[in-house]
């Protein structure tokens, strides 16, 4: 294994007609590779941020084996890699002058890429969050069912969807993906968000859905306001979202949680997502950006 079996492009449509079949053969464990490049690939390569994207992939024997891809100022999102795989990566990043400030991967990946990083590139490395993958088996809508209803949040809640994405990624302590405005822009095009609303027509709660890419989508965020919250409405919201899905057809819904809110992890199974993988997100200490 050499750094130099891994490529590295900034050219989106190159490493989509490389690397996208391999993405695609693993529509679960590269849910996030997969909603990212289809946003970078309908939205634009600023979709996430001022700096251009980058993108790589491990290629053994004429296949590809691995893949990732960065947004800056985000962490490196990597598939699941070999020890040895990963130690080749951070030799390749190093050597292209790379200096990444975190890692999210499978759990065994992000452990065995801050190792490596740390061998070949010195910051120790944090680990500040652990998920957990889960996939939706048979539905059941949680009870007692708060009083409300679904509704798909559109033009007129565009206010609302900016204020609480930006008070959902405080809530979970990480920086947003991407500019708020642009954010619910997008949702609202394709109708990616649900509220449960009281019989007032008072939003209670959201639940999210990313595009469909690979057959596969991904419930994300859920998020309920603080001064609402241990009333249902955030498992009602997920269940509706949930349901609409399975009715267009798509049989294959994700989603992650935290794997420090039990609350979250006990409802998603409740409703009947069962647990795919564990992930981690390290942070690099005195790590730059791109």
């Amino acid at each position: 294994m050499r750094p130099d079996d891994w490529y590295c492009t900034q050219d989106l449509s190159g490493f989509l007609s490389h690397a996208g079949g391999f993405l695609r053969s693993r529509p679960d464990l590269h849910t996030v590779a997969l909603t990212v490049t289809e946003t970078l690939r309908t939205g634009g390569l600023r979709a996430y941020g001022d700096e251009p994207p980058v993108f790589g992939a491990l290629e053994l024997g004429g296949q590809v084996r691995a893949a990732y891809f960065r947004t800056p100022p985000h962490r490196l999102n990597v598939t699941p890699l070999t020890p040895q795989e990963a130690d080749a990566l951070a030799a390749h990043l190093v050597a292209l002058g790379h200096q990444v400030p975190g890692v999210v991967a499978a759990r065994e990946t992000a452990e065995a890429f801050a190792a490596a990083w740390r061998r070949h590139a010195g910051p120790r490395s944090t680990v500040v969050q652990r998920q957990r993958l889960y996939r939706l088996g048979n539905l059941t809508v949680p009870q007692p069912v708060p009083a409300g209803r679904a509704r798909v949040a559109g033009k007129e809640d565009r206010e609302r969807l900016i204020r609480w994405y930006g008070e959902f990624v405080d809530a979970v302590g990480d920086h947003a993906a991407r500019d708020g405005g642009a954010w619910a822009d997008s949702r609202i095009a394709y109708g990616g968000v649900t509220f449960w609303e009281d019989e007032s027509g008072s939003p209670l709660a959201m639940a999210g859905v990313t595009p469909m890419v690979a057959g596969q989508v991904r419930i994300a965020p859920v998020y309920t306001p603080a001064h609402l919250r241990g009333r249902g409405y955030a498992g009602a919201a997920t269940a509706a979202v949930s349901r609409g899905v399975l009715a267009s057809g798509i049989r294959e819904l994700l989603l992650f949680t935290d794997l420090a809110n039990q609350t979250s992890n006990s409802l998603y199974q409740r409703i009947g997502y069962r647990a795919v993988a564990d992930f981690a997100a390290y942070d690099f200490r005195a790590a730059r950006g791109f």
